[in-house]
């Protein structure tokens, strides 16, 4: 039996990236001649943006450039789009989640958006996002660890993030639950606040905290002029039921046979943007009602890869208890975790 065989008969969650994933080593990743990467063209030429293309194939990596929001948001999503279309002939995918962006993405993978859907309306969030940072005078994300160098839980970092949130002053909040690190955004006194009120700590050769490059406050009240913004501009998307289970930053599901499509648009739109996202119920969830075989993650990057090694930790699952664990796990014959895109 080839490995593609084996694969195939794999009961697997997709989980797709965020923001983030997109970096120097991404570029070149858009095939030309793909249908997707056409049809995305075709969309981007309405919003008379920057060829998607033309910023992929770009000779080197600009950070103002490749990382503001409404170029690098639709870059994500078509890459990430090209992947779940190999996943699932690679696979039997039984669930669908996705980080902060990537639940917009997810809603697409899932059949609950078409591709085109899809597109618009992570180009439209974007944009909202970009005028709404610009409008209340940009504010951003702070990213801290709240585990060891083992990934075992360490209460101490746990209490910094509690008592820095606590000394804001209502400037900052909680944004992203992301296995062993806390998302934290705010406005721009709250992320200075954040940056000097965390002590800083070492995990692996990086050292926290850090403000996340051309990140607004995402998920937490700030953003409410995005989502008011939305259900105006999006009030055309076509929501419908999706293929597959979809698993949302709450950790509820959105089945083929039960799902509410007002209340899929109203939280798209709505919740999602203005509330905390929690990826870590997310996978919890995939994990305790979906068993699966595998986590997959569509590229671009491998963003989520330790996140889910995290999460795997947190659980338990499969006897991981720790980094070195998860590690093992990884080398053996039954991985759990598979990253489509390992540049």
């Amino acid at each position: 039996m080839s490995v593609t065989d084996s694969a195939a008969r794999s009961r697997a969650v997709l989980l797709c990236a965020g923001r983030g994933s997109y970096a120097k080593a991404t570029l070149g990743s858009l095939p030309q001649d793909e249908d997707l990467v056409q049809r995305a063209e075709l969309l981007r030429r309405g919003y008379q943006l920057e060829s998607l293309l033309e910023l992929d194939q770009a000779e080197r990596f600009e950070a103002a450039r490749h990382l503001r929001p409404a170029n690098v948001s639709p870059l994500i999503y078509v890459r990430s789009m090209l992947d779940v279309a190999r996943a699932e002939r690679e696979h039997t995918v039984i669930a669908v989640g996705g980080n902060s962006m990537g639940w917009y993405t997810a809603l697409a993978a899932a059949g609950a958006l078409s591709f085109e859907d899809g597109y618009h309306l992570v180009q439209r969030m974007a944009l909202l996002q970009e005028a709404a940072v610009a409008g209340i005078g940009q504010g951003g994300q702070v990213l801290y660890p709240v585990v060891d160098e083992h990934w075992r839980p360490d209460p101490a970092r746990a209490a910094a993030v509690e008592a820095a949130l606590a000394g804001a002053a209502g400037e900052a909040f909680p944004s992203i639950r992301l296995g062993g690190f806390r998302v934290l955004a705010g406005s721009n006194p709250g992320i200075t606040h954040l940056l000097r009120a965390l002590p800083q700590v070492e995990v692996g050769r990086l050292m926290y905290p850090f403000r996340l490059a051309q990140h607004g406050p995402y998920h937490t009240a700030l953003a409410a002029p995005v989502s008011f913004a939305a259900g105006q501009e999006l009030a055309q998307l076509e929501f419908r039921a999706p293929r597959v289970t979809l698993i949302d930053g709450r950790g509820r599901r959105h089945s083929p046979w039960s799902v509410d499509l007002d209340e899929l648009r109203n939280y798209t739109l709505g919740a999602q943007v203005t509330t905390p996202y929690d990826f870590t119920a997310s996978v919890r969830v995939a994990l305790r009602e979906f068993a699966p075989d595998r986590l997959v993650l569509p590229g671009p990057g491998n963003t989520l890869g330790g996140i889910c090694g995290q999460i795997l930790c947190e659980e338990g699952w499969r006897g991981v208890h720790t980094k070195a664990d998860f590690g093992a796990l990884q080398a053996s014959e039954t991985p759990v975790v598979e990253s489509m895109d390992l540049r």
